[in-house]
């Protein structure tokens, strides 16, 4: 870092740390304002509410390294609120949107994607201050299985504006309403999304992804293409995409295009390469 940097940073003062971790607190306050709506019963709003979560997850990140304000403070804090946002909120919705028809089960399968949840923050944590998290992803990201729920969650009133004379779109619309179709989802997705975040099957990262081959008009052809389709129906092209990304990880995996990770470098204990390294992003 040279003079004019610190001189500049030395200026801005403590507010150099404080906006990014005000940025993060927006993330915390839509994750407790959607628990707080699925226990109102406004499933809809709650969805949206994890969504905004998400968007203030990766602003964060951002700001912080835009304003050179990251400290390991902010890493913990992040964390903290991304397991509020994205593991709390979503095992709430899930259990009030149907789980708790199950009993005993129904909580365990929430619980169950709470904890596996917390233990991927923890290993990002752990891989992030021993220089091990640079690249793709360990795991499914938290942000991204709780973005399938709130995108599916968000379906149940999506269709209710769509034009009902598309026979495709009344199918699905009598799929989303039938209560035994959303019990079966949360129930095969919340265990499936669970496992995923704690797997060591790397998923890939936006840092890491280059677009070879594909020239800039043709590529912003397919971005237009896109942005019609998800404005035509956001909720369902939004479920389809995070679910996408979901499964890749497996399916990339099994054809053998990437290998398991090994992580464990996180259970050493006095490791001197976490003192050499300090923490830096976010996840």
């Amino acid at each position: 870092m040279n003079l004019k940097d610190l001189t500049k940073k030395k200026r801005l003062g403590g507010a150099v740390y404080i906006l990014p971790n005000l940025v993060t607190t927006g993330n915390l306050f839509f994750g407790f304002f959607a628990i707080i709506k699925c226990l109102q019963g406004d499933f809809f709003v709650a969805a949206v509410a994890i969504l905004l979560a998400a968007v203030f997850d990766m602003a964060d990140g951002r700001v912080a390294r835009l304003t050179g304000g990251t400290s390991e403070f902010g890493v913990q804090y992040d964390s903290l609120c991304d397991l509020v946002s994205f593991g709390v909120a979503p095992a709430f919705i899930m259990y009030k949107g149907g789980l708790d028809s199950l009993g005993r089960l129904g909580w365990i399968i929430c619980f169950m994607f709470l904890a596996c949840g917390a233990l991927r923050l923890a290993r990002f944590n752990v891989q992030s201050s021993i220089g091990q998290a640079s690249g793709d992803f360990t795991g499914l990201p938290i942000p991204m299985a709780a973005a399938v729920v709130a995108c599916f969650v968000a379906s149940w009133s999506g269709f209710e504006t769509v034009p009902s004379d598309y026979l495709w779109i009344q199918w699905l619309d009598q799929l989303l309403e039938s209560q035994w179709f959303r019990i079966s989802f949360f129930a095969v997705f919340g265990v499936g999304l669970a496992l995923a975040m704690v797997t060591n099957i790397p998923y890939r990262s936006h840092k890491t992804l280059k677009v070879v081959g594909v020239k800039p008009f043709r590529l912003l052809t397919l971005g237009v293409l896109f942005m019609a389709m998800v404005a035509y129906q956001p909720e369902l092209f939004g479920f389809l995409l995070f679910t996408g990304y979901a499964v890749s990880g497996p399916i990339e995996w099994m054809f053998g295009r990437t290998k398991a990770i090994d992580d464990d470098d996180i259970f050493e204990v006095g490791s001197s390469s976490m003192l050499d390294h300090t923490p830096n992003d976010r996840d």
